[in-house]
This record gives structure tokens, sequence and C-alpha cells, in this order.
């Protein structure tokens, strides 16, 4: 289970949009594995997708139809990744669609396929053109937790946020769902995510919004430092409300609820990293710039020595003094950098804090939720990353997937 997982939230539907969920059987006889998402005409879309030079057909696939046209359906499905799979994978991808296209009464360009899952393996088409009537059949505003629940894999709990805003004296709303639990570094998104608004945006004002709302929160998250092929985070916005997003108040109070909703699902995949037992935030200040505060975080927060003394509740401060020193930054003063687990300082002057206690810190290693701050001392930015703990699962659920 999810560290301090309370339940997925209510989510509100998103006028304009609606999601239809069917069993396909991909890799799970009866599983509801299938989700079709519709957007209403004139809907705008935003997209970032993995930067791995893997990437999966469906990437490149949903990238090529994004510069052909407005997106009018979604189609996820999971337990096939749809990766490493050459030509044939490109082609089974633009099946998909066309079927799904044939169904819904719509072009295959207006068509973005997702895939999520087995890596290598060919996309079992047949089954998944079998199932597209009855997902389009199914289609309701009202499908969301459904949805997150069709795109998990390793996941053991659906993810999702919602958020409603007055704007010009009328409710716009903001809806989303992630899976992921491994294979998580993001690097321009996370494994999967949709976010929908019913708010009108121009394609440039949303791609913009996305960008910035993935850099502070799936771009700042690390389970086991792996990218995926697939990684795919989709905005779109219906315009259904009929409010009009532009600059001032409005678009910085639209943004920041973006912002937090993504954020709000980041974490939520931390949480849930396979086999997890503790939540882990990095706070890294006083750096010159982000790069290397980002470098200092990541150092920690992907160190599978660090990551298991968490698991053990273990306060192994050295271990952490380690990767800060390993982190790569230029003349740091070592002297002047001090490191917390929480409010216990276990660094400073060099070395271990004249003052820590190892019961203190011991105390604040038992804690599911964790923040190791470290302060480089030599400039003023501050960034933040998100991680877990390794723990015996971890190995057992990577060593059994595909068995």
């Amino acid at each position: 289970m999810a560290v301090g997982f309370k339940g997925i939230p209510s989510m509100a539907p998103v006028p304009g949009f609606r999601i239809g969920v069917a069993s396909a059987g991909v890799k799970t006889p009866g599983r509801r594995d299938l989700v079709v998402m519709e957007l209403a005409p004139q809907s705008t879309c935003a997209a970032v997708f993995t930067r791995n030079a893997f990437c999966a057909a469906p990437v490149v696939l949903s990238r090529e139809h994004l510069g052909k046209a407005r997106p009018r359906y979604l189609l996820v499905n999971t337990g096939n990744a749809n990766a490493g799979t050459g030509e044939r994978g490109m082609t089974d991808a633009q099946a998909c669609c066309a079927a799904l296209a044939r169904v819904a009464g719509c072009t295959a360009a207006e068509v973005l396929p997702f895939s999520t899952g087995v890596i290598g393996e060919p996309l079992p088409v047949a089954k998944i053109m079998a199932a597209l009537p009855d997902a389009v059949a199914a289609l309701a505003g009202e499908a969301w937790e459904a949805a997150a629940q069709g795109i998990m894999t390793t996941d053991t709990v659906p993810k999702g946020a919602s958020r409603q805003l007055v704007i010009e004296g009328k409710t716009v709303t903001i809806t989303g769902i992630a899976k992921g639990a491994g294979m998580i570094r993001p690097d321009m998104a996370t494994m999967l995510a949709f976010v929908a608004t019913d708010a009108a945006v121009s394609r440039e004002r949303l791609q913009a919004c996305l960008e910035s709302a993935v850099n502070r929160s799936f771009n700042r998250i690390t389970v086991d430092g792996d990218t995926s092929t697939n990684d795919s985070c989709i905005l779109a916005a219906t315009g259904a409300s009929g409010v009009q997003i532009g600059e001032g108040p409005a678009w910085s109070a639209f943004a920041e609820a973006v912002a937090e909703i993504c954020e709000e699902l980041a974490q939520a995949i931390v949480r849930d990293g396979e086999g997890a037992t503790k939540f882990i935030t990095v706070d890294v200040s006083g750096g010159r710039d982000s790069g290397e505060c980002l470098d200092a975080a990541y150092a920690v927060a992907q160190s599978p020595l660090v990551k298991t003394a968490a698991f053990a509740s273990d306060p192994n401060w050295g271990r952490i003094l380690a990767a800060v020193g390993r982190a790569g930054i230029a003349d740091l003063d070592l002297n002047a950098v001090t490191i917390h687990l929480g409010d216990v300082c276990i660094v400073r002057n060099g070395g271990r804090a004249e003052d820590y206690e190892e019961a203190r810190g011991a105390a604040v290693m038992k804690q599911e939720e964790i923040t190791i701050r470290i302060d480089l001392a030599r400039g003023s930015v501050r960034e933040r990353v998100w991680t877990c703990d390794f723990s015996y699962d971890y190995v057992r659920i990577n060593a059994e997937y595909r068995t």
C-alpha cells in the first residue's frame, strides 16, 4: 500500500471530456486495461514526452498526430508498452488509432495512442480492437476513478487529483490521473498522466503551462533513477466552461492549480514506489543555480545506500554526506555545508554536528515521511526532489515482473 494513502480523492467531472474503460485482456484476462478519453471538438491539447532515445512507438506516433490535427481521442492500454518493437510497433500503434477512428467517427490523426507495460513484446492489436466498441459505448464524464484504475501496472493504488476555481464568476474544473510506481526518473513527463480542464486556453499557453507544471512536479521525482521509454503527460482544455484564460490573475490562478495537481500526482507516484515504505523529501537550498541544487538532491535521492538505510530506519548520515560529496559541485566549501534529518542537524563544519545524538536521528528515520535538508551555503536557489526507500519488495516486484 502506498505511503500515507488515504484513498483516491473525489474527482470532479470535466465538461467536454468523457472517459470509457473496457477489458481487452492485453496481459491479464478480464482486467479492465483499455481506456478511451474523448475531447470535445475545438479542444486544445498540450503534451510532453520522454527523452529516452528508445521511446515507444505510441510516443512517436502521438508526436506526429499532434502536428497534424486537434486530438479528439486518447487511447490508453496497459500490460504492453509497445516499446522496443521496431517497425511493427509503429504499424500496430497506427492500426489501433485507425480502429478507434472507425468506431468513434474521426480521423486516425485525431487519436493519440499511449501504452504502458512490458517492453519488447508485440502489441496484441486484435485484443485491443475487439474491446474498442465497449470502451466507446461506456464513455461518461464520471469515469475518472475507473480510468485511474485502468491505467495501473505495478501500482498498488489509483492516483488522481481535482481542483475547482471560480474565475469571472464561473466554475472552472481541473482533474487529472496518473500511473507509475517503478522505472521512475522522468525527463519531461512521468509514466503516464492525463489532466483535463473545461477552461478555454490557447495551445501555446497550454503548452507553456504544462511544461512549467511538469518541471516542478514530475521532473522532481525518482523511485529508481530509470527513465521510461513511454513517459507521456497530457493537458487538455475543452473550453466547455466558456471561461477564456488569458493573462493576469486568472492565468496565475489557473497555472498554479494545474501545477498543484501535477505535484499531487507526482508525489502519489513516489508514495506508491514499488515496495516503498517511506516518502522522502530531499530539500536543497543555498545553491548558485538550479542545476547544482538538483545535482545534490538527486545524488542523495537516487543513492541505493541512502534508500536502503531509510528502509531500515537507520540514520546512517555518512551515506548522505558521501552522496552530496559526489554530486560534482565545483568549489564546494565543505565547512559551510549543513545537513539535517528533519529538524536534527547531522552535518556541520565538514563533519558530524557536535550536538548530534544518534537517538534523535533514529527517531526521524522511523517516521513514514522524512525530510533531508541540505544547505550548500553558496547562493539563494532552492530545489526539492521527492523519492522513496528501497525495500525487499522492490527487488521482488522487479525480479518477478515478467513471471
